[in-house]
C-alpha cells in the first residue's frame, strides 16, 4: 500500500518536470530562431559590398541626370550696341524680376538714351538669375546687364498665371460667408453704440477745418527728373542757338487747290495705295523740288568747308510723350506722293508705339515741323543741327484775302523758314519758300516740273 502511494506521488511530479522541460526546449528554440534570423540578416547586409557600390553609382547617375534637367547654363547678357554716336544710356526700369521665367523676345529691361528707348529682350527661354545694374543707373555698351539661366524647363503654372488667380478670387467670397458672426444680443449692442456717440463729435468739429483749408486752396509743387531724351533735346537746341546765325522768313499759302484736290481724290488714292492722302506729301514733295532748285539750303557747314549733298533726306518732326523725335525720310527726290504718305504713316505708327529706332533718326539734310496739328498760327522753328534750315508749317485758318481785285475767304496757312545765315543768304531763303508756296498752291507745277 505504501509503495502504491509513493508511485502515485512521483508520477505527477515526473509529468510536471516533463512539461517544464518541453517548455524550456520550446523557448530555447524560439530564442535560437531570432538569433539565426538576425545573424542571416546581418550577414546579408555585410556581404554584398559590390551591390552597395552599384547602387551608389546608380544614385549618382540619377542625381546627375536630375541636375542636368534642373540646372541649366548661366549666360551673362551685355548691353547691346545702340548706335554709332550713342555709347551710354540710363537703365530706366526692369520689366522682369530676379527669378522670373522668360521666353525668347520677352522684354527684360528698358534703356533710355538721348534719342530713343532701347528695349532689352531675352535672347532665349530661361530664368533671370541676377540683375547686374540698378535701375536709374548709367550703363555703357558691352557692360554686363543681367544673368540668364537657359536650358531649364518652365516652372509649373508659369504659362497661365491669370486663370489660377481667377478661381482664387472667386473662392474668396465663399470662404467669407461662414465667417459671419452670430447676431449680438440687444444689450451688448446698446453698449457698443454708447462710445460711438462721442466719436461723431470730433468728426463734426473737423469738418469746418477741412472746408476752411479747401476754401484757402492748396499750393503744392513736385519735382521730377528730366529724362535723357529731354536733356539731349535741350542741349542740342541751345547749341543750335549758340552756333548758327538763325534768321526766319515768312510767307503764306492759299490751301484752296490742295484741299480741293484732296477731297476729290482721297477715296481713290486710299483705295489704290492703301493709305490716306494728307497734306504732308504735298509739302515734302514741294520742299524736295525747292531744295533741288536751291541746293545751298540742302548744304551744311563742315569746319571751314561747305558740304553739298546730292541726295535729299527730310527729317519729319514727330511729338512723343518723351519728347520730340525727327525720323528721316531718305531719298525723297525719288519718292512720289504715295511713297511719301506710306513712309510718313509708317513713321507715325512707330512713334505712337515707341518703336522708332536710332537708325530711323540718323542723318537728315532738311527738317519739316508741322505745328499746325496743334492749332499754331505762326512760329519760328529752331534749326535741327547740323542741318542748315527748317520749314515750319502752321494751322489752316479761313481769312479774307485779295484774289484778282476781290476780297474772298480762303483757307490760309503761314509758313516759316528758319535758316543759317552763315551759309544761306536771304535770296536763297526767300526763293526757296516761294517755290514751296507755288508747289502747294498749284500741284500741277509738280507734275509739269515747273
Amino acid at each position: 500500500a505504501s509503495s502504491r502511494s509513493a508511485v502515485a506521488t512521483v508520477l505527477p511530479r515526473l509529468a510536471v518536470a516533463r512539461t517544464a522541460a518541453a517548455a524550456t526546449a520550446i523557448a530555447a528554440a524560439a530564442a535560437i530562431r531570432p538569433a539565426r534570423s538576425l545573424h542571416s540578416t546581418t550577414t546579408r547586409a555585410r556581404t554584398p559590398a559590390a551591390a552597395v557600390s552599384v547602387t551608389t553609382r546608380t544614385a549618382v547617375r540619377s542625381f546627375n541626370s536630375l541636375s542636368s534637367a534642373q540646372f541649366g547654363e548661366i549666360k551673362v547678357i551685355n548691353v547691346p550696341p545702340m548706335a554709332d554716336s550713342v555709347v551710354t544710356g540710363e537703365l530706366a526700369r526692369w520689366e522682369k524680376a530676379v527669378g522670373d521665367y522668360v521666353k525668347r523676345d520677352d522684354l527684360i529691361a528698358v534703356i533710355e538714351t538721348d534719342k530713343v528707348n532701347i528695349d532689352i529682350a531675352a535672347p532665349e527661354n530661361g530664368i533671370v538669375r541676377e540683375h547686374l545694374a540698378a535701375a536709374a543707373s548709367v550703363v555703357t555698351v558691352g557692360q554686363p546687364l543681367f544673368k540668364l539661366e537657359v536650358g531649364v524647363p518652365a516652372p509649373a503654372g508659369a504659362a497661365k498665371p491669370a486663370p489660377a488667380a481667377a478661381p482664387a478670387a472667386a473662392a474668396a467670397p465663399k470662404k467669407a460667408e461662414p465667417a459671419k458672426p452670430a447676431p449680438a444680443p440687444a444689450a451688448p449692442a446698446a453698449e457698443v453704440k454708447k462710445p460711438a456717440a462721442p466719436a461723431s463729435a470730433p468728426a463734426a468739429s473737423a469738418a469746418p477745418a477741412t472746408s476752411s483749408s479747401a476754401a484757402a486752396g492748396t499750393r503744392t509743387e513736385h519735382r521730377e527728373k528730366m529724362n535723357r531724351m529731354r536733356l539731349r533735346i535741350a542741349e542740342r537746341l541751345k547749341d543750335s542757338q549758340n552756333t548758327a546765325a538763325m534768321l526766319t522768313t515768312f510767307n503764306e499759302i492759299d490751301m484752296t487747290n490742295i484741299i480741293q484736290l484732296r477731297n476729290d481724290l482721297k477715296d481713290d488714292f486710299q483705295k489704290k495705295h492703301g493709305v490716306k492722302l494728307g497734306f504732308m506729301s504735298a509739302f515734302i514733295r514741294g520742299a524736295t523740288v525747292a531744295l533741288q532748285d536751291q541746293p545751298a539750303v540742302n548744304a551744311v557747314i563742315d569746319g571751314t568747308d561747305i558740304l553739298h549733298r546730292d541726295y535729299i533726306d527730310i527729317s519729319v518732326a514727330v511729338a512723343t510723350p518723351k519728347g520730340l523725335v525727327v525720323p528721316v525720310l531718305r531719298n525723297c527726290e525719288k519718292m512720289g506722293f504715295a511713297d511719301i504718305e506710306k513712309a510718313v504713316a509708317a513713321l507715325g505708327e512707330k512713334a505712337r508705339t515707341g518703336g522708332i529706332a536710332i537708325e530711323d533718326m540718323a542723318g537728315g539734310t532738311f527738317t519739316i515741323s508741322n505745328g499746325g496739328v496743334y492749332g499754331s498760327l505762326m512760329g519760328t522753328p529752331i534749326i535741327n543741327p547740323p542741318q542748315s534750315a527748317i520749314l515750319g508749317m502752321h494751322g489752316i485758318f479761313d481769312r479774307p484775302v485779295a484774289v484778282k481785285g476781290k476780297v474772298e475767304i480762303r483757307p490760309m496757312m503761314y509758313v516759316a523758314l528758319t535758316y543759317d545765315h552763315r551759309l544761306i543768304d536771304g535770296r536763297e531763303a526767300v526763293t526757296f519758300l516761294r517755290k514751296v508756296k507755288s508747289a502747294v498752291e498749284d500741284p500741277r507745277t509738280l507734275l509739269l516740273d515747273l
